[in-house]
């Protein structure tokens, strides 16, 4: 195991990833921005490291800034949290070359399930089953051509990127012209796919050590999205039978397998509500934020395996080790004005106070006095609760939400509350576009 880790990274990320090194006995570099001076991050780390300026390209971006302060602080490995550099294969690559261990998989892996396009590839000739897409595209007219073969909708998704991010769906010729006009085709490359209006988002967990074990620690329902990012996560998924359940962590594995992943990450699949069919989407090789709620229903730290994996400890659980009890929730509580659009709500936190009590967890980046910062991501905290069965869960989550006291910023507390109480949320009623039909913004 390492003798001292360098979090290359900030907020409830950073924080977890210490929990998990405290606990190893591992000692710990914060680094961080001028902005980020009195973070709670800073505070609980062994060490801290000014990386630069409040500009995230010059400071939490900046990777020779990173592997210096790894290298002057003595840091034997480097651990990218999630967003940032996570899933940068240059920087994985520059860590590696600096002597010292990247906490996730290889950067020749990263580079290649984060190229769309060489991904959809890999696990076509793996056999797992794809949505019909396209090569890249050039311009507007391919773009109508090739839809029309497809077959409306479509979405337009780039080759490169993650998180939903420069995603749109078009239900015609009209609707794709104006995403095409969207994006320049000259700097970043698109593909076309077939667009599946009723489905849910699925993905699995899945950890592997680096001498060709790899297990699944289940599903996670993760179709709660506004803007196709997620808002609210839950484990397992109502919509899987054992069967179907057995299903999705077996093409996980086979992905993972294919492609000779190491450490831990995801497998996203599109399951079709009519079908029950499952979709290749993507994988990515991090940490996930959700990835607490796997932990509440498996009893397994990932951020520990995590951290055991680089080291080059193997697996040391089979796949009959993993056992799933009860049901968590997951709520991603933002910085942010849900009856304002959403927009950022940066500020001091004047009073802080977190919810406890039996079966509740806060994974959270502040406390009182501390300043939410406007450059970065607005998540501040997240709430997990575990329950014997969904419903038990719901009213947890619920009780939660109703203790947590936050003052001086806005979040999202209310819009978590608001679809918790819609019935078709309680009866697992859901996909993909169940924010947007369902809750008004």
């Amino acid at each position: 195991m390492f003798k001292r880790l360098l979090i290359a990274n900030r907020g409830e990320i950073a924080i977890r990833i210490i929990r998990a090194c405290q606990e190893l006995g591992v000692e710990t570099v914060a680094v961080y921005s001028s902005a980020d001076a009195d973070a709670l991050h800073v505070q609980l780390a062994n060490s801290a490291y000014l990386l630069g300026p409040a500009d995230a390209a010059q400071s939490y971006l900046n990777m020779d800034a990173l592997i210096s302060a790894a290298k002057a602080t003595h840091a034997d490995a480097i651990h990218p949290g999630y967003g940032f550099l996570s899933e940068n294969a240059d920087f994985a690559e520059k860590v590696t070359q600096a002597g010292l261990v990247f906490v996730g998989p290889r950067a020749e892996i990263i580079r290649k399930v984060g190229n769309k396009d060489a991904a959809r590839e890999a696990m076509q000739q793996a056999g797992l089953p794809m949505a019909i897409g396209s090569d890249p595209i050039h311009d507007a007219a391919e773009a109508c051509s090739i839809a029309e073969e497809i077959g409306y909708p479509v979405i337009m998704k780039p080759v490169s990127g993650g998180g939903g991010k420069s995603m749109f769906v078009a239900n015609n010729a009209a609707e794709l012209l104006r995403a095409v006009n969207k994006v320049d085709l000259t700097a970043n490359v698109f593909y076309l796919e077939k667009y599946i209006a009723d489905a849910r988002h699925i993905e699995v967990q899945i950890m592997a050590d680096n001498y060709g074990d790899v297990i699944h620690l289940g599903e996670r329902e993760c179709s709660l999205q506004r803007r196709n990012q997620k808002v609210l996560e839950e484990a397992p998924s109502t919509a899987l039978s054992p069967e179907m359940r057995q299903r999705v962590g077996s093409l996980a594995i086979r992905a993972a397998k294919s492609i000779h992943y190491t450490n831990v990450g995801t497998v996203e699949f599109l399951m079709d509500k009519n079908t029950g069919d499952f979709y290749f989407m993507e994988i990515n090789p991090r940490i996930q934020v959700e990835h607490a709620i796997t932990e509440m229903i498996t009893g397994i730290d990932i951020v520990r395996k995590q951290l055991r994996i680089a080291s080059g400890e193997p697996l040391n659980i089979k796949q009959a080790d993993v056992t799933i009890t009860g049901h968590a929730i997951e709520c991603r509580i933002n910085a942010e004005d849900s009856a304002n659009n959403f927009l950022p709500s940066p500020g001091e936190i004047s009073f802080y106070h977190q919810p406890g009590g039996p079966n509740v967890r806060v994974d959270s980046g502040v406390c009182a006095g501390c300043l939410v910062q406007p450059y970065y991501d607005s998540l501040i905290a997240k709430v997990i609760v575990r329950g014997r069965t969904r419903g038990e869960a719901i009213k947890i989550m619920k009780r939660a939400l109703n203790e947590y006291r936050i003052k001086g910023v806005k979040t999202i507390i209310d819009f978590h509350l608001k679809v918790l109480n819609d019935p078709y949320f309680c009866s697992g009623d859901i996909d993909t576009q169940f924010i947007s039909k369902r809750m008004s913004s």
